[in-house]
């Protein structure tokens, strides 16, 4: 008897917050090696990043998970996260901020907002796709969380 495969949901998306197309396109680049995780859409500020909760709650599908920058245009990664993690329906997608900076400061803002982790940006093209890499496997992989 042979095996029926059952058809696999649709991936959800991965949002990447991210205003310079230089990281845009490292990040859709390092995270395409694999495909373990869903695609990739971008939001190139935080306003346009928080924009998209009323369009998630008028169904479309929400992000698996958020990579965010902390300086950005119009409103920061850091209100950003403070908005995503007092959300009732949003607050459980991981965050991970993705920042050149690395200010003691930054670092505790964000994991005092409930950031899930916080990797600084290595400027050096292998290292970032090391990074993605480890990202894909761990949140890709590894991690469980709520549908």
């Amino acid at each position: 008897m042979m095996a029926v495969a059952r058809p696999q949901p649709a991936a959800r998306p991965i949002l990447l917050v991210e205003d310079n197309p230089v990281d845009i396109d490292l990040t859709r680049r390092a995270f395409a090696r694999s495909q373990l995780l869903g695609p990739i859409s971008v939001a190139h500020d935080g306003e346009e990043a928080l924009g998209m909760i009323p369009r998630w709650d008028a169904g479309e599908r929400p992000p698996s998970l958020i990579l965010l920058d902390i300086n950005l245009p119009r409103v920061n990664g850091i209100e950003v996260l403070r908005q995503l993690k007092t959300h009732p329906k949003y607050r459980c997608i991981p965050v991970i901020m993705l920042s050149s900076s690395s200010e003691d400061r930054d670092l505790a803002d964000a994991y005092a907002l409930g950031v899930n982790s916080y990797i600084v940006k290595p400027v050096d093209y292998d290292r970032f796709v090391e990074a993605a890499g480890h990202i894909e496997r761990y949140w890709g992989e590894l991690n469980q969380h709520p549908t």
